[in-house]
């Protein structure tokens, strides 16, 4: 069997890998991004689902529009026009199955094989395996505590004229937590607005903020250019797969349209009209005030148990949201052999590998807080820690 060029050279899924082998129940795992299901609104959306088969019927079980059903387009608009006083019309919206299918569907629209992309470094893994199906160049540009590297970033542009879109992850950055300061906003934008490419900006965790102020996007109610992604996973549940692209773009969008309809027709139509009766008939901000303040005490119980258990030559972010702490390892420490290390003591966690393009064996990992109680939290750092411990003794007895 003679398979493409573009399929071998695709990464599989470094996560949904390791989901595999941490699913026993003995295993501690920090290497999903999974929401905590405590958090899903289960009975209110099994009253949703009821109501829309009472409203709909048939309807709910019939082939749709592509773009994705009218009256959830129009409540995604009113959403961030009042949350971030731009202008965006229900036809501005395409609903997508996942905003994964979203960055697949952009990179079909834009990239010819050779194209370039902007990635951060280091920088989500669903983006990089979904991009490498078009076979691009990566540029990358290094990721700072407050967003990426400007002057990199304009040099990498100036050089480069064969880069078609950066992509960015501003709130509560995945892998890293971080998220872009407003001066950094501003500064990125006086870069891109000179020169002929896309500004992606995927927000999937931009709700989950318990600490600062929201911030303005960098590109949209100002680039021509500009796409947003947003997701309904983070917020109401990832099992329906509802993400949704932002631009206003027309001919941009038309384009993602049409090979919406080469991929899929239309995201499934029972999942939009039960959200959306959910969205509309539920208070949206109190749910949303609940995941917060439960992915708060999380993130706290291991940023307490870090800076309690790990080795002060640990370095770690502080998210002020989202799901996800960043650690730096001593310099020359594999975080792939850490990661060997922590499976024998039952407890998981991403390597920073599969977040980089062309580094390999780097000494960074990716935690995730948002699915694990409290006590989990503790005792899956705990043992982290003893075994940071026992590696640098061993370093410093070489």
């Amino acid at each position: 069997m003679k398979y493409s060029d573009k399929i071998l050279n695709t990464p599989s899924s470094f996560i949904r890998n390791i989901l595999k082998v941490t699913d026993a129940p003995d295993v501690i795992s920090f290497a999903g991004g999974l929401p905590n299901p405590i958090s899903f609104p289960i009975d209110e959306m099994q009253k949703s689902i009821n109501h829309a088969i009472e409203e709909n019927g048939a309807k709910l079980f019939q082939y749709s529009t592509t773009e994705g059903y009218l009256p959830l387009r129009q409540y995604i608009a009113t959403k961030y026009n009042n949350s971030y006083g731009l202008d965006i019309n229900p036809e501005d919206i395409l609903i997508t199955t996942g905003s994964q299918q979203a960055l697949e569907l952009i990179s079909k629209v834009l990239l010819n094989k050779g194209d370039g992309v902007v990635m951060e470094e280091p920088g989500y893994l669903g983006a990089i395996q979904a991009f490498t199906l078009s076979e691009p160049n990566f540029y990358t540009v290094p990721l700072e505590d407050d967003g990426l590297n400007v002057e990199q970033l304009k040099t990498t542009l100036q050089f480069n004229p064969n880069i078609k879109f950066i992509y960015v992850v501003p709130n509560f950055h995945n892998p890293t937590g971080i998220t872009y300061s407003k001066e950094k906003r501003e500064a990125i934008y006086d870069v891109i607005k000179d020169f002929d490419v896309v500004l992606i900006e995927d927000d999937p965790y931009g709700d989950l903020r318990w600490n600062g102020e929201k911030m303005p996007y960098i590109g949209a109610g100002r680039l021509e250019n500009s796409v947003v992604l947003g997701s309904f996973s983070k917020i109401v549940t990832p099992g329906m797969r509802l993400g949704f692209v932002i631009t206003k773009n027309k001919e941009l969008m038309h384009h993602i349209n049409t090979a919406k309809q080469a991929t899929d027709l239309h995201t499934n139509i029972f999942s939009q009209i039960v959200v959306h009766d959910y969205l509309v008939n539920n208070d949206l901000d109190a749910h949303v005030a609940k995941i917060i303040n439960l992915y708060q005490e999380q993130a706290n119980t291991m940023l307490d148990a870090m800076e309690k258990y790990f080795p002060s030559t640990i370095k770690y972010t502080k998210p002020d949201g989202g799901m996800f702490i960043w650690v730096t390892l001593e310099e020359g420490t594999s975080a792939l052999d850490f990661f060997d290390k922590a499976m024998e003591e039952k407890v998981a966690f991403v390597p920073g590998d599969p977040f980089y393009t062309a580094k390999s064996n780097v000494n960074t990992l990716r935690l995730n807080y948002t699915n694990s109680s409290p006590d989990i939290i503790e005792e899956g750092i705990k043992r982290l820690g003893k075994i940071l411990y026992a590696i640098s003794s061993e370093k410093q007895t070489v």
